[in-house]
């Protein structure tokens, strides 16, 4: 069994094969890691189960602090692209390749950045071949995208596997509330119209809200709040990629990053702990006006107390893509895990052409159609 090799300098992750002598990548899918050039596989020790472990919550307090201990943290080397901003760490000896997010060509720095090392890992289930055939199915379905790049995506065009960097909250919350229940209730109402050139009466229900104060408390459990911890992709792409299933995490280790890069996070903890209390607060919202009851609901003011709140740093897979087609980019990313698709929505000039054509040739035929069955 092959023991990796791990450079003090660059704390780079090294598998080499006992066949060959190359490099092992993690298999997608399996608890093993592979190697390409001679076929070797070697199962990931103690990888089965995985999914089953409950991992250890940081206690944020301390995080927001910046009091974590050393075994908190880790070394990494890794580069900024230059233009979408992607902070991409790479494992082995790779030093130079493209942004995964926009195609620019990156040189990989050889400095060392000190982060928060993630404490969980959701290992790639799709493979690089099932990613590619998503892309292609989901691309088949937009009509209007053109030819050419349906084509280019589908020519075995490489993609890139990469683990994107998360932020999970968790947290105890009592929320006090002040608003007002509105409940509706109908009256009618007689007026006046023109029917046919004459005035007639007509008795309409119209509905209003009666209001009176609420006020209460309520009260939630969070766990796992999701905050995707890095800029690179927009959150609509992130939002489209969910849901992810979290239960399947397993305790970090470098084995499942083989052969992959991993995206450094560039939204920090305590920018990321606001997101997350943004998006508990509107939990919390919902959880009132459900509270208050009745058609409809008034919130004047929301008091939370937060306790017991720990985070994680975690790392779930996707495999990205990004053509350039006649000039502009492309981007495509696909949830590894679910093989849900997201991308840049490419439009073609004549097919959208063709179809508005169509469609007047439709109108205008059924508008000639009207005149000769009038006349």
């Amino acid at each position: 069994m092959s023991v990796p090799i791990v450079s003090q300098s660059a704390r780079e992750h090294h598998y080499p094969c006992d066949c060959c002598g190359g490099d092992l990548r993690f298999a997608p899918g399996q608890d093993q890691l592979v190697c390409d050039y001679c076929g070797y596989a070697q199962p990931i020790p103690n990888a089965v189960g995985r999914g089953t472990a409950r991992l250890r919550e940081i206690d944020l307090a301390s995080g927001l602090a910046a009091r974590l201990p050393t075994t908190e943290l880790e070394t990494h080397r890794s580069v900024k692209c230059p233009n979408c901003a992607a902070e991409i760490a790479f494992q082995g000896a790779n030093h130079a390749s493209e942004c995964p997010f926009c195609a620019t060509p990156v040189v990989v720095d050889t400095g060392e950045k000190r982060q928060i090392k993630p404490q969980g890992v959701v290992p790639f289930v799709l493979t690089e071949a099932e990613a590619r055939k998503a892309v292609g199915h989901w691309l088949g379905r937009l009509w209007f995208a053109p030819n050419g790049l349906v084509q280019y995506a589908r020519r075995g065009r490489k993609m890139t596997g990469i683990y994107a960097p998360f932020w999970t909250f968790d947290a105890q919350t009592q929320s006090r509330y002040t608003g007002e229940r509105g409940d509706a209730y109908y009256v009618s109402r007689t007026m006046r119209v023109r029917v046919n050139g004459k005035m007639q009466n007509r008795t309409t229900r119209e509905r209003r809200i009666r209001w009176r104060p609420a006020s209460g408390h309520v009260v939630r459990a969070f766990n796992d709040v999701l905050v995707y911890a890095a800029r690179s992709l927009p959150p609509g792409y992130l939002r489209a990629l969910a849901p992810w299933d979290l239960s399947a995490l397993a305790p970090y280790r470098p084995d499942f990053l083989a052969g992959f890069a991993a995206e450094g996070y560039t939204v920090d903890l305590p920018d990321g702990h606001a997101q997350g209390r943004a998006e508990m607060a509107r939990v919390i919202a919902s959880d009132v006006r459900r509270d208050i009851g009745g058609d409809e609901q008034r919130i004047h003011t929301v008091e939370t107390a937060y306790s017991d709140e720990t985070f994680k740093h975690i790392l779930l897979p996707v495999w990205t893509a990004a053509y350039k087609y006649r000039g502009k980019s492309y981007r495509f990313v696909v949830n590894a895990q679910t093989g849900q698709v997201r991308g840049d929505r490419p439009w073609s000039v004549w097919k959208i052409a063709f179809a508005v054509a169509m469609v007047a040739l439709v109108i205008g035929g059924l508008a000639f159609w009207g005149n000769i069955q009038q006349s």
